[in-house]
């Protein structure tokens, strides 16, 4: 049963990993390329979908993540584990505090609404985000070792 919880929680991490990396390495860029206006309503609209769907993903990820940990308590690769927790929890932080309030501004905006330094501010939030990504990665990859 450890072993099933154990993969389960990997692959729930790594996916939740691979959609923020590809927000971070596809999709900006490629809404960034869009014309005219089309860019800053996709960033909106991609803000109220994944909006909805990524702080049950990110605390889901945590809760299996410590389950994983109180149940393998015992077993080889819990400190792996525990430091993985942690930094889901660091990630679970920093989008309360940093990414979630620019979010919620921007999925408001319409090219007749937002304000003029809009584009400052999905700046801001990318440079949060590619440091959100770079600790769930790491929180990934210490699952993934535990593992081994």
């Amino acid at each position: 049963m450890l072993n099933a919880l154990e993969v389960f929680t990997t692959v729930v991490v790594g996916l939740m990993v691979g959609v923020e990396f590809s927000v971070a390495f596809v999709i900006k860029p490629i809404l960034d390329g869009l014309p005219e206006d089309s860019g800053q309503l996709g960033h909106a609209h991609g803000g109220r979908m994944l909006g909805a769907v990524m702080p049950v993903w990110y605390i889901g990820s945590l809760v299996l993540v410590a389950v994983w940990a109180i149940a393998g308590w015992h077993h080889h690769g819990t400190g792996l584990v525990v430091t993985a927790a942690a930094l889901l929890i660091l990630s679970v932080i920093m989008s309360i505090l940093l990414l979630v309030p620019i979010n919620n501004r921007n999925k408001t905006w319409t090219p007749d609404n937002r304000p003029a330094d809009w584009k400052q501010q999905l700046n801001r939030w990318e440079r949060f985000h590619y440091v959100r990504v770079a600790v769930i990665i790491a929180a990934f990859t210490l699952l993934v070792a535990a593992l081994a």
